[in-house]
């Protein structure tokens, strides 16, 4: 008997979570819409659906280059899910209820972790756990106020737009600066952790940053561990992976490299790629290693690649979509 009213139970609670989607998506809000549950919420969401979208959420993952450490939590984290899941459907409950979603990504910048968090909001999504999926990016100057008293209300304004979905937090660090006596800061910290109990159902909250920075940020916040208890680090791309990011980056604007051009960017990307006795605080390894420096290469090529051409006339497909060595003269690598 206790197990067929832990069924009805989990029955009733997956209606009720079909029933918000449902009124969610309509964008009208009525008495009976809200306190009335229909067959259809008693239906559950097609199966084959739920796993394309899970599959094309992990297929972008796998285009993800690099980051094995990531991509393996990643990958075991959407099993559990997967599996708790199936245990709600079963009728079996889990003590002190699901796990803690929030997460710490850390790493340099230009390493993938907006793109990761991309793709976490999508499995949660397709798994039922985020009604919406989408991704709202906040920084300091989006959680903030000038004055006191508002920095709480424009906080809240922010995690009440990311409901449903993954808020992303850059820089999260910057909120109580070095020594931590920014009190502007700090209201908008203790705002964000008592938000993210009260949501915990509706809400992924993600804090991004440098690591050493983080781990400064999570050590004086003791709440914030056991608020964020999974921590991934987002280590530098190799020169390898650089040269692969670039291929991609390059197969988007439609073109390609010619045997010597190919050479000279992989001899820029050795150089910028990070070298195993710089530490991870120094300004230089901040600054490269990272897909934004493939980037700002690329760019650079692009605008020298123009003006090689412009003096020219016309000139036919194969010129416009080449680049060659010299275009790469010149492109002096810098983060930003």
């Amino acid at each position: 008997a206790p197990r067929n009213v832990r069924l009805a139970r989990a029955l009733l609670e997956d209606a009720v979570g079909r029933q918000t989607d449902r009124v969610w998506a309509k964008e009208t809000i009525s008495l009976t819409g809200l306190t009335a549950l229909v067959e259809d919420d008693f239906e559950p969401k097609g199966m084959k659906g739920q796993e394309e979208a899970s599959q094309l959420a992990l297929k972008k993952l796998d285009g993800i280059v690099g980051l094995k450490s990531v991509k393996e939590f990643v990958r075991s984290l959407y099993a559990q899910l997967q599996v708790e899941q199936q245990r709600r459907e079963m009728g079996i409950e889990v003590p002190g209820g699901p796990a803690t979603l929030h997460m710490v990504f850390q790493g340099n910048p230009g390493t993938g972790k907006t793109t990761v968090a991309r793709v976490v909001a999508d499995l949660l999504k397709a798994l039922g756990l985020l009604r919406t999926g989408h991704l709202v990016e906040a920084d300091r100057s989006a959680l903030v106020a000038g004055y006191s008293g508002q920095t709480a209300l424009k906080t809240k304004a922010v995690v009440e737009s990311a409901l449903g979905g993954v808020l992303f937090v850059d820089e999260a660090y910057a909120l109580v600066g070095e020594e931590g006596k920014d009190t502007f800061g700090r209201e908008a910290l203790d705002t964000l952790i008592k938000l993210v109990e009260d949501y915990r159902n509706d809400l992924v909250v993600v804090l991004a940053g440098y690591s050493k920075e983080m781990k400064k940020l999570m050590d004086a916040n003791p709440g914030m561990q056991s608020r964020f208890p999974t921590v991934l680090e987002f280590d530098d791309y190799t020169a390898e992976e650089l040269l692969e990011i670039a291929d991609q980056m390059l197969l988007q604007d439609v073109l390609h490299l010619s045997m010597d051009a190919n050479e000279r960017l992989r001899a820029l990307l050795h150089q910028v790629s990070p070298k195993p006795n710089t530490g991870q605080g120094d300004a230089t390894a901040r600054a490269s290693g990272n897909g934004r420096a493939v980037r700002n290469i690329l760019e650079r090529a692009k605008r020298n690649q123009a003006l090689r051409l412009a003096n020219g006339g016309k000139h036919n497909q194969e010129e416009l979509c080449t680049l060659v060595a010299e275009d790469f003269d010149g492109c002096i690598v810098g983060s930003t």
